[in-house]
């Protein structure tokens, strides 16, 4: 068997293409991107929404995104910064914060859009109320065609993220979805499937939205008598005398709180600091300074003269 050499010449050169600068950093996935962003040739200015969830080092971010020619359009967005507003202070990044965010962000957005009344969505319990099956995919039910406006449909994008099952993208998209969104998705991401014998339980998906997966390493670390990686782990929550008897009740609360006043709040005007520097003379102050400078200088001509 012959061996082949590579070779990179000019021709090869030639017909170099450079990726897009995004994909050069790892940023975009563009073949699950032009998958989710194209639009139907037979539906004029049709635009498909895409539900966008990103981690950062702190928080969780959920984005309702439109494409148009000149660049993405966010339409809503809720971040896990916003959850103290409702009472939760501690766990900002963790699966129920992510089913919380996904909440806000979706009756943030029928709440915009007039149909926060018309599709409640379901309450935080795992279990399936108000949608329907189409196979292996849930979606919202419809109302009246004829009469009522559909559901805002939208088509989770996790960016670069790997999908496996029980991830916290998964939180926020089974908020979103409890929110009244119609976002197609099957059970199998949740927490709670069990691919071995392929049924899902919605109680253990149910015990993970209300931090009951925290509450339990809580409690190990007590009963273990790990006093020093407690209050290293926990310490904003000892802070804030949270205990683990206390999540569920938490974050019942919070949901409460975001379906009754999902609306943006904006953060405080910005306030300038005070500034130490000096500042601008008058054109009367630069020529006082001058002629104080002119005098020093003679003062000190006249000294050194007598000393002479």
């Amino acid at each position: 068997m012959g061996f082949v050499k590579v070779v990179k010449n000019k021709a090869y050169f030639k017909r170099f293409q450079t990726k897009f600068r995004r994909r050069r950093e790892g940023k975009t996935d563009y073949y699950a991107r032009k998958r989710l962003v194209a639009q139907a040739k037979n539906k004029y200015n049709s635009p498909r929404y895409r539900f966008c969830v990103r981690f950062t080092n702190t928080k969780v971010i959920c984005q309702i995104i439109m494409a148009e020619l000149t660049g993405d359009k966010v339409i809503c967005q809720a971040t896990s910064s916003e959850l103290p507003r409702y009472g939760l202070k501690v766990g900002l990044k963790n699966y129920s914060a992510a089913y919380c965010t996904g909440l806000l962000v979706a009756r943030r957005l029928l709440q915009q859009l007039g149909l926060d009344e018309a599709y409640p969505g379901n309450d935080a319990d795992g279990v399936v109320k108000t949608q329907k099956y189409a196979g292996r995919t849930l979606y919202v039910e419809d109302l009246d065609w004829e009469t009522e406006r559909r559901p805002f449909r939208a088509n989770l994008d996790v960016g670069i993220r790997a999908t496996k099952n029980g991830s916290n993208v998964f939180g926020a998209l089974k908020g979103a979805s409890d929110g009244g969104l119609d976002i197609p998705h099957g059970v199998k991401c949740f927490p709670g499937y069990d691919r071995e014998d392929k049924k899902y339980d919605p109680e253990e998906h149910r015990a993970r939205i209300f931090g009951e997966h925290v509450a339990d390493y809580m409690r190990k670390l007590v009963e273990e008598g790990e006093d020093e990686k407690y209050a290293l782990q926990f310490s904003q929550y000892q802070k804030h005398k949270i205990e683990p008897d206390d999540l569920e009740e938490l974050y019942e609360s919070v949901h409460e709180a975001i379906r009754a006043n999902p609306g943006f709040t904006a953060a405080p005007a910005y306030q300038k600091t005070k500034s130490y520097g000096q500042k601008k003379r008058s054109l009367k102050q630069r020529k006082g300074r001058i002629a104080q400078k002119f005098a020093w200088k003679a003062w000190k001509d006249e000294m050194e003269a007598d000393e002479e």
